[in-house]
């Protein structure tokens, strides 16, 4: 038998752990031996040390047994032989995860020690053990005495170049840097002491990156056979950005030097980026561990510590001394297509779109690059936009010699150039349109770009990403084509589609563009390509998967979008419906398809041309309700997707209604399943379709009976019982929708269900707990009451539900979650509701006390609570009469949208030192919280809620659907509304007013005595 068979054959005994352990450091043995014997020793770990590891499998050793393992596996940390340091120290950190500190409290100590010794391989067996070591293990009260003891020794090993390899001293500033971030995470509880260590500590390291970034990187990559060198740098620039991140300050004084070196190291280390990146014929080396290094390792966080720098506004001063066009220059160079990139994407379809979208970017240099520009163009628009023209141009002459030098590569460069500034068409369209408006020449000339460079690339087949490339650049930049040219590049990228030879690149890349076109020049251009588009995309969705499918879908959806579909045929309209049936089958468990399927499907169904709507529901109502009626209770994925391509189908529909037999063909399927069904996701995409039939056509739910000779009225009470009874709330404004659309179309039809309705939802209310569902039991309430508020209180009036009027547990909960309301439409029915019942003066309500003001006791007024007290003191609120209650809601109200917001409120706190360090760029963001002034502006407006005015109509009325917004309550003038019922309630004392009034706070009392006028 063969010494690695009876390793194996050793693993199923007691003693296992401890032979095998003792095997690995014994060094007489062969390598290969001791190396089965570690690896073998791992699965016993994971496997027979503890049930803390899922592989857990039983017969742990004993605990003197787990002593001697650890110790014969911490001797092999210090083991001539790497690969056994490499698998001792993997193995004794997955044991440290388990049994540190409780049952291995000497492991810290003796880490420190061999640290401390001066065997070159105890300390690299050391330190690749303790960079996992301190990354998990160290709890906040130990970070700082060991970091006392810690650093010292690990400088001291950054520094003996000589004696240490440079992966072990790269280690060194792995561990610095998650020290770092341990001190940022405790600098709140030992602000002194961590104010001192990062004071003492951080400008000794600092000092020694200066000194070793200084070092030409050549010196790492030029005629070597590892690039071990490059793993220093690499974890100096990480470990930089995080100490700008945590404690900027002390970083400060050294920003020139570390931006100069990154500059310093672009330069330095192009020239080998292209020599084994840009090249097939070389293969960069690895590290002398095997492990995969790379030069986008290092210019990856570089790039993202000047990045940070930057849009944290220190590396003003260091632009104006000359150094943008540089770094543009050479972030255009370095983020070039490699070698690599181009034979992936060339056979891969769906990674070649996935590396062009924003959402699906795997993270490079490229990526990386980007950023930057982007914050450059954020920070400084102008020169950052007249940098892009000036380095554009120099790169286009370049690019041209070295075409016609016969360099193969001569198309690298532009390529890359094209999509750095295409990435950023939105900011650099912005830039020339505000120069241009303030009758300032333009920082860049785009145009001549599209008219003079373009248009010789997108013939370059022997270039497909050049050329793809100009594609989309041209389609990035749209809106500033010249009107004679735009139609020629449409017609140029349609051609691509059509094209039979056209290889992957191309073909993606005039998608791409199809779709930018749609959606950036005029219509009247794009209109006449619109079936052309939609006829050659259709195939596309048949043959595609992945990311190209779902670049395709879109520009499907957009395509439908251009002139609201009103360019379709009935036979066109077909296919489309048909492919995407198919599509929907073969992803039917794919969310993002789905969602896209069902807006293509709306759009189709919403084509004005005739008998379009009507072929789409032919060939796509019975797929859809066959399977949602044929879905098994494990297969819920089945029914959800096919209800929300339904619900397309609805939205879709004219305003006429659904057609004959829409709902007869839908509505057994759809309340089998929906009657049937737990899941969560089902129900609320149930929901969602049936709300929105009743908004299209409830006139078919009303007339429609199931095979039992229940109404359809009935059914949607079943299911609204159903979704009142369910304690998962997620679906809240589902359910709140669907009642009050019911109540709002269905009319008088509804009031033989409605007193059963009402009692099932005050009665849910009681055990309700999310704000959301809530308002959903609240509002229907509110909306009858304004319509039928008499008849709605004698109903809560004559309802009890464990000892409590139903009168009395609406009341309550309105009146606590008033404040909560979402929406636009919701709030306004809820303060027109209040009107109501104040005024209505019925004795139920006079003495129904509720839940008034928070109670602030005279001990706390007047000083800071720490936030642990603050939690443990338990609110107390005053008592009021209801109607006091409704006129403060009220009278807020009105405040609410009558003052400015309160983030644009003068601020009684004080500044306080966030470690941020002093501000050199805007003036600005000084006076708006670190932001610029538009941005100020968007956030405000973004945050409303109770900052907002009551009229901001575009914003708010977004929440709510189309029927809301065209209801009379949402065009009505709210303010205008409120105002009149004060004034009303002060001339007349409706309800007592004025005694009422003696009941408000003396802010309230100012409010209200300002809009009455006394």
């Amino acid at each position: 038998m063969s010494a690695e068979l009876k390793l194996v054959e050793l693993l199923q005994t007691p003693e296992a752990g401890l032979a095998l352990a003792q095997l690995s450091i014994s060094q007489g043995l062969e390598i290969s031996i001791r190396q089965s014997a570690c690896i073998l020793l791992r699965k016993y770990v994971t496997e027979r040390w503890s049930p803390y590891f899922g592989t857990f499998k039983g017969s742990a050793p004993p605990v003197e047994v787990k002593t001697q393992i650890r110790q014969a596996i911490f001797q092999g940390l210090s083991d001539p032989a790497r690969k056994i340091r490499s698998l001792c120290a993997r193995t004794l950190s997955t044991i440290a995860d388990c049994d540190w500190p409780d049952e291995y409290p000497e492991l810290l100590d003796s880490l420190i020690n061999i640290i401390s010794s001066d065997s070159p391989d105890a300390v690299h067996g050391a330190m690749q053990m303790f960079t996992e070591f301190i990354k998990s293990d160290l709890t906040e009260d130990q970070i700082l005495p060991v970091l006392r003891q810690l650093l010292p020794v690990l400088l001291a090993i950054l520094g003996a170049a000589e004696r240490h390899s440079p992966l072990t001293r790269s280690r060194t500033i792995s561990v610095f840097r998650q020290c770092v971030t341990a001190l940022f995470m405790v600098k709140d509880q030992h602000p002194q002491a961590v104010k001192e260590a990062t004071a003492s500590v951080l400008p000794v390291w600092l000092d020694a990156f200066k000194v070793l970034l200084s070092i030409d990187p050549q010196q790492d990559v030029s005629g070597k056979d590892v690039w071990d060198g490059l793993a220093i740098r690499i974890q100096i620039f990480k470990t930089l950005d995080t100490i700008y991140t945590s404690f900027p300050k002390t970083l400060t004084p050294y920003l020139q030097d570390f931006l100069n070196a990154s500059l310093y190291h672009l330069q330095a280390l192009l020239p080998t980026f292209t020599q084994y990146y840009l090249s097939p014929d070389n293969s960069a080396p690895r590290t002398s561990e095997d492990e995969p290094i790379d030069l986008a390792q290092l210019v990856c966080p570089l790039l993202d510590f000047v990045n940070n720098v930057t849009r944290g506004g220190k590396a003003k001063s260091w632009y104006e001394q000359g150094h943008l066009a540089e770094l543009v220059r050479l972030m255009f160079d370095w983020m070039q297509m490699t070698s690599d990139d181009e034979e992936s994407w060339s056979s891969n379809a769906n990674a070649f779109v996935a590396q062009e979208e924003d959402e699906t970017q795997v993270y490079g240099v490229r990526v990386a690059g980007f950023e930057v520009l982007a914050t450059l163009l954020d920070r400084m628009p102008i020169q950052t936009t007249a940098t892009f023209q000036s380095v554009v141009q120099q790169v286009v002459t370049d690019s041209r010699q070295a075409k016609e030098l016969g360099n193969r590569d001569w198309w690298r460069p532009l390529e890359a150039a094209l999509a750095a500034v295409g990435s950023q068409a939105e900011s650099v369209a912005d830039c020339i349109e505000d120069e241009v408006a303030s009758e300032r020449p333009k920082p860049i000339d785009i145009e001549a770009l599209l008219t003079d460079v373009v248009p010789s690339l997108l013939g370059m087949s022997e270039c497909p990403f050049l050329q793809g490339r100009g594609f989309v650049f041209a389609s990035q930049y749209a809106k500033l084509l010249p009107s004679n040219l735009a139609g020629q590049y449409l017609e140029a990228a349609v051609q691509v589609i059509e094209a039979q030879d056209a290889g992957i690149p191309i073909k993606i890349s005039a998608v791409k563009a199809v779709q930018n076109f749609c959606q950036g020049m005029e219509a009247s251009i794009i209109i006449p390509f619109a079936p052309r588009i939609a006829a050659d995309l259709g195939p596309f969705l048949l043959m595609t998967s992945e990311d190209t499918l779902s670049l395709v879908l879109d520009t499907v959806s957009v395509v439908l979008d251009i002139d609201d579909g009103k360019w379709l045929s009935v036979e066109l309209a077909s296919s489309l419906t048909s492919a995407v049936l198919d599509v929907w089958s073969k992803n039917i468990k794919d969310p993002l398809f789905i969602s896209l399927l069902g807006e293509i499907l709306s759009s189709l169904a919403g084509s004005n041309t005739p008998g379009t709507y009507e072929i789409v529901v032919r060939q796509a109502l019975p797929v859809l309700s066959s399977a949602m009626g044929s879905a098994k209770p494990d297969e819920s994925w089945i029914a959800e997707s096919a209800l929300e391509l339904t619900t397309g189908l609805v939205e879709g529909a004219p305003d006429s209604g659904l057609g004959d037999g829409f709902f007869a063909t839908l509505a057994p399927p759809l309340f089998m399943c929906l009657k049937s069904t737990e899941d969560r996701d089902v129900l609320q995409n149930g929901t969602a379709c049936l709300t929105l039939i009743i908004r299209k056509d409830v006139g078919q739910l009303l007339a429609w009976s199931d095979a039992e000779g229940r109404s359809g009225l009935e059914n949607v009470l079943t299911l609204i019982a159903k979704l009142l009874e369910n304690q998962d709330e997620s679906g809240g404004l589902f359910i709140g929708d669907l009642i009050i659309h019911l109540l709002r179309r269905a009319g008088d039809a509804v009031l033989p269900v409605l007193p059963e309705m009402l009692r099932a939802m005050v009665g849910r209310m009681s055990t309700a707990k999310t704000a959301s569902f809530i308002q959903s039991l609240i509002i229907p309430f509110c909306f009858l009451i304004n319509n039928q508020r008499d008849t709605v209180l004698s109903l809560l009036e004559s309802t009890q539900i464990q000892g409590r009027s139903g009168l009395d547990i609406f009341i309550q909960t309105w009146c606590e979650n008033a404040e909560t309301f979402q929406g636009f439409w919701p709030n306004r029915v809820s303060s027109l509701a209040l009107c109501q019942l104040y005024t209505c003066e019925r004795p139920s309500l006079q003495n129904l006390m509720v839940k008034g003001d928070i109670v602030v006791k005279p001990e706390t007024s007047n000083v800071i609570m720490t936030r642990s007290r603050t939690r443990n003191m338990p609110t107390e609120f005053t008592s009021v009469p209801f109607p006091v209650k409704a006129i403060k809601l009220l009278l807020k109200d009105l405040q609410l949208g009558a003052e400015p917001t309160a983030m644009n409120a003068p601020s009684d706190a004080g500044d306080i030192d966030s470690d941020d360090g002093d501000e050199d760029w805007e003036e600005e963001e000084k006076s708006n919280q670190g932001f610029k002034e538009d941005e100020f502006a968007f956030l405000s407006d973004m945050l409303g809620g109770h900052g907002m005015t009551l009229e901001n109509d575009d914003l708010l009325e977004d929440t709510d659907d189309q029927d809301l917004r065209n209801d009379p309550v949402s065009q009505m003038d709210m303010q205008q509304h409120l105002v009149m019922f004060f004034k009303e309630c002060a001339s007349r004392n409706t309800n007592n007013f004025q005694g009422v009034a003696g009941q408000l706070s003396a802010s309230e009392m100012q409010v209200l005595q300002k809009v009455v006028g006394q």
